[in-house]
């Protein structure tokens, strides 16, 4: 049975993304050899959302999103790690939403869920 999910970014900057999310955003993961770094992810939920150009992406877009607890928290300890924001702090109905830079090109949504994780329904 499925026990979790693989997320993937393709970047030009291979060695830059490793070393970010390792070293700045704080993930931990095992080299698979060559340098080949795989996160061990905290936790992760899935949604599926309508096909929509603006504000989402058309269908068949993957997104990969980030989430925490305290957004104004995160984003302040962040930006003392050097992480730049691209966005301010919004509420999006779901959550409180921001963006931030990655290497190789990625804008990254960070945000705090107003949803309650966890709850089986």
């Amino acid at each position: 049975m499925i026990r979790g999910m693989h997320g993937m970014f393709y970047t030009s900057e291979p060695e830059k993304l490793r070393a970010f999310f390792r070293d700045t955003l704080g993930f931990s993961g095992v080299d698979v050899g060559g340098g080949w770094l795989i996160f061990d992810m905290p936790e992760a939920d899935l949604g599926c959302h309508p096909a929509d150009a603006t504000p989402g992406g058309a269908s068949g877009t993957p997104s990969i999103s980030f989430y925490c607890d305290d957004i104004r928290k995160t984003v302040k300890e962040l930006k003392g790690r050097g992480v730049e924001f691209t966005a301010e702090i919004a509420d999006h109905g779901y959550g409180l939403v921001t963006f931030f830079r990655a290497p190789g090109g990625f804008s990254i949504q960070l945000y705090q869920p107003k949803y309650e994780k966890g709850k089986k329904r």
